[in-house]
């Protein structure tokens, strides 16, 4: 009798002549490329050194497209989008130390938004190893250490033969629910001696799935079936994993208004009936959902930005589905169910019953015209006016990356994504520098559609050098630049707070002669033409860089009326 379990995969003939008989020159590098293409990578993002250089010659002999930036964070933060764009899980390669230590912040955002995000760092060789002070370039007591914080989870090499095996794993906990960046490190002389191993010619490329506990999501589509006035709070994991589509029935199924937090901006259609869109930081949106008898928040943990900065105080049932444990209940005691947004909402759509209410729909207009008329008196009709310009010359497929600047907080709320993944910003973390490096990762995921970049003057200098990648690649990104003269939306919080700015005012370059020195052509833009130059901009091929003169200001805090 033969057990399921007993079957093993016999090697043919073909598969035994290549391990007894594996290609000269190959080395620690070349394991690491191996698994890479045999799981199912096709492109790598990163920037070399001195204890890399065995991985990075071994590109060379690989099939693996390389995108190399000019600074590591921004390494990471393309790794990023590359991740969210295509679901895959994205190589960042990096060398020791200095190298690794740059890529904190990009790795940090990737965990704030699920970012599946494959790092692979060197270290020093092996007999430097232990925690001593041998003196090598770029030694850290306990490099790995310094990311066990940060990123999912870590994963240490310490020989060739478990190069193979140890990217696998790191490569399912990055595409496990919940995604987020992995770490892993390989040793300088492990990636440089010449190997033996076989050639590796395949992976378990297949995450582990999170299914929800049966009796908690019965329960769940009971809570929800039978509701007076049902509520959903739709966050960026219905994006990450693909459950927009199920969302919406489900939404349609239960006569339930939809708000959609920053991180999942897309994940329901924007002028659905439905939907009540994405003013989390406006008191009358904070009000009607503290008005749901049954609330479903689906992918979000209500952290400060989703529970309009934690004044938000939920007075039904609230039923959280949510696939990372740690943020399950945290913020708010629920009906908590430990699953993926895809498989979860599934379960519901196969349990509840359809609900009648004649009421909705007239709630969600009554809502979003009381937002509307609070927006409009506070006259900032400069700002509306650009989001209505850039959402006109976008096309719809088109993905945008919002830096941390004043036009992308009202972005977050006023911006109509169009469609499921195609809006992203660092509102996860918060650091600034995101969203053309981020465009460029975008750009390399799918180059049939231009990505659009929106930087403030001073989010922008943090990735000018990328100019220089996006040129090279010739990666179709229109990056905006809103040059008001410094840290806009720092200079407003301090003076509200304190009277006057301190710190917040910059001297920058010339941005149009800065991106032209770069061989990217430029265009100085105003109000009034930045629709036909971002819709001309992001026709042509290639990288282009429009800079807007403005000084915008954010609506008013509506958390504190």
């Amino acid at each position: 009798m033969t057990h399921d379990h007993d079957l093993v995969l016999r090697p043919t003939e073909a598969q035994i002549e290549a391990a007894l008989n594996p290609p000269a020159g190959r080395t620690g590098g070349d394991l690491v490329v191996e698994t890479l293409s045999g799981l199912g990578a096709t492109t790598v993002f990163g920037l070399p050194g001195q204890h890399a250089l065995g991985l990075f010659d071994a590109l060379r002999r690989s099939s693996l497209r390389y995108i190399g930036l000019r600074v590591e964070n921004n390494a990471g933060f393309a790794a990023d989008a590359y991740g969210r764009i295509t679901g895959e899980a994205a190589p960042l390669l990096l060398s020791t130390g200095p190298g690794a230590l740059t890529s904190l912040a990009a790795l940090q955002e990737a965990a704030a938004a699920s970012a599946p995000v494959l790092a692979i760092s060197s270290q020093i060789p092996t007999r430097g190893l232990g925690g001593g002070r041998h003196g090598y370039l770029h030694e850290l007591p306990d490099q790995s250490a310094s990311f066990r914080g940060v990123v999912k989870s870590v994963h240490l090499v310490r020989t060739q033969s478990q190069i193979p095996s140890v990217i696998e794993a790191a490569w399912k906990s990055a595409l496990t629910a919940p995604h987020g960046p992995v770490w892993v490190e390989i040793p300088q002389d492990v990636l440089l001696a010449e190997t033996s191993i076989p050639v590796v010619t395949g992976g378990d490329a297949f995450p582990e799935e999170l299914p929800p506990r049966p009796e908690l999501t019965a329960l769940a589509a009971h809570l929800l079936s039978t509701a007076e006035r049902p509520a959903i709070i739709a966050g960026g994991g219905v994006v990450r994993s693909d459950a927009s589509g199920k969302l919406r029935r489900l939404a349609e199924r239960l006569q339930a208004p939809v708000v959609t937090t920053f991180g999942g901006k897309g994940a329901f259609p924007w002028n659905h009936p439905l939907s009540l869109q994405s003013w989390l930081e406006d008191r009358h949106t904070t009000d009607f959902l503290e008005d749901a008898d049954v609330l479903l928040v689906v992918g979000s943990g209500l952290g400060e930005l989703s529970s309009n900065y934690h004044t938000f105080k939920p007075r039904g049932r609230v039923v959280q589905i949510e696939a990372d444990l740690g943020k399950l209940e945290s913020n708010h005691p629920a009906l908590g169910i430990h699953a993926d947004a895809r498989p979860a909402l599934q379960a519901l759509l196969e349990t509840v019953e359809a609900r009648v209410d004649d009421t909705a729909e007239a709630r969600v207009k009554t809502l979003l015209a009381k937002v509307t008329d609070r927006i409009a008196a506070q006259e900032r009709t400069l700002e509306q006016g650009l989001l209505a310009s850039i959402r006109s010359a976008l096309p719809a497929d088109s993905p945008s990356f919002w830096d941390m600047t004043i036009l992308s907080y009202w972005a977050w709320s006023a911006f109509d994504p169009k469609a499921p993944n195609t809006m992203h910003s660092a509102q996860g973390a918060g650091g600034l520098g995101y969203a053309f490096p981020a465009a460029l990762g975008a750009a390399a995921a799918d180059p049939t559609r231009p990505a659009l970049a929106v930087s403030g003057d001073g989010g922008a200098l943090y990735s000018i050098a990328e100019l220089a990648t996006a040129k090279q690649y010739a990666l179709p990104v229109t990056w905006l630049i809103i040059d008001d003269g410094g840290y806009g939306i720092l200079r407003e919080y301090m003076t509200d707070a304190f009277g006057e700015p301190t710190a917040t005012d910059l001297t920058r370059p010339d941005y149009i002669a800065l991106a032209e020195s770069f061989g990217v052509p430029a265009t100085l833009t105003s109000p009034e033409t930045l629709e036909t130059d971002l819709a001309t901009s992001l026709s042509e091929p290639g990288p282009s860089v429009l800079v807007l003169p403005a000084v915008l200001r954010m609506f008013a805090p509506t958390h504190l009326d």
